[in-house]
């Protein structure tokens, strides 16, 4: 017997399907071309936001192409050292201040915490000149590679969860080194960073914060959408759910509130730009206000870009970090 056909008596008889079982068969085969077609659209979505989650967490940055001493002909050591955590290893470069030759060992010591996407010699800061100028102004300077910026000891990238714990290391290596105050110099999430291991530790005596960046899902959305044109939502949930599964921490909302509301016991001097395309500068501004520290103050660079500020006017930026240095 074939399929619709039957044979009864010699004579041939064509079977009738039900009209509604034609119709039934017809809307299961729309809905499995439904649920084909939403199910390979998740896979691709799925996939795309994962690729962007990785590579979030393992941001290219270039190797090392120098040295404070073929760069500056500053003296220094290298200092490997795990992080307060344990989790990931700290790469330094310890550089002495050149003192003069009554006194051998400075008791002060500044931190450059360079920014996402970058390592410690951050050429368009540039974290070099900066260097030398601390050591002729008498302070030992300590540069060094968050995890996701080390070539040797790499890292995923935990927007302040585990760099927090990096930095921190520097602080307590830099207090082992002799340092009685110490200062931390931040650039963009280097600076966001800095805000986050002020909350946990005592040892931090002030804070530099040039174009402050606070690592949470909007301000990640923000800096994304300027590459891939995405919607908000579900853009940053579903970011926020893959980005654990490349770095083992939790992405969110809650340290970039802390610091938000947060008054520090200790003075902060921020500079950010009105043209910053990546941090906006009234996060700067709503930061300084809740401070109550009578040296914290903050100076808004009319059009300075995302850690360009030093470029805009060298002189008169080096003339309001020593001042602030000198104050404190």
């Amino acid at each position: 017997m074939d399929s619709g056909i039957e044979t009864i008596h010699g004579r041939t008889a064509q079977l009738i399907v039900p009209e509604h079982a034609k119709n039934t068969r017809y809307r299961h085969f729309l809905l499995a071309i439904v649920v084909a077609i939403f199910s390979f659209l998740a896979i691709i979505v799925l996939v795309s936001h994962a690729i962007i989650a990785w590579n979030l967490a393992y941001p290219y940055v270039p190797s090392l192409e120098s040295n404070p001493y073929d760069e500056k002909n500053l003296t220094y050591e290298i200092a490997v050292y795990p992080s307060r955590s344990g989790e990931t290893t700290v790469d330094s470069w310890y550089i002495p201040a050149n003192l003069s030759e009554s006194r051998s060992i400075s008791k002060q010591t500044i931190i450059l915490s360079h920014g996402y996407g970058a390592n410690r010699e951050e050429t368009w800061v540039p974290m070099y000149d900066l260097a030398e100028l601390m050591n002729e102004l008498d302070y030992n300077v300590v540069m060094f590679d968050y995890g996701y910026a080390s070539k040797t000891y790499s890292a995923p990238a935990t927007w302040g969860s585990e760099e927090k714990n990096q930095l921190l290391a520097v602080v307590d290596y830099a207090q082992q080194r002799g340092a009685e105050k110490i200062i931390v110099w931040g650039f963009s999430m280097g600076a966001g960073t800095a805000l986050q291991a002020a909350l946990e530790s005592e040892q931090i005596d002030a804070l530099i914060l040039d174009s402050l960046f606070l690592p949470s899902p909007d301000t990640l959305y923000t800096n994304l959408k300027q590459y891939v044109d995405l919607p908000k939502y579900p853009t940053t949930a579903i970011i926020s759910e893959l980005l654990p599964l490349w770095t083992n921490h939790v992405f969110s909302n809650t340290p970039a509130q802390s610091i938000l509301n947060n008054n520090y016991d200790i003075p902060l001097y921020i500079v950010h730009g009105t043209s910053d395309n990546k941090a906006d500068y009234h996060i700067a501004e709503q930061i300084a206000a809740n401070q109550h520290n009578e040296h914290s103050s903050l100076w808004v660079i009319e059009n300075g870009q995302h850690e360009l500020l030093f470029r805009k006017d060298p002189n008169r930026y080096m003339k309001n970090i020593s001042e602030f240095l000198s104050n404190i």
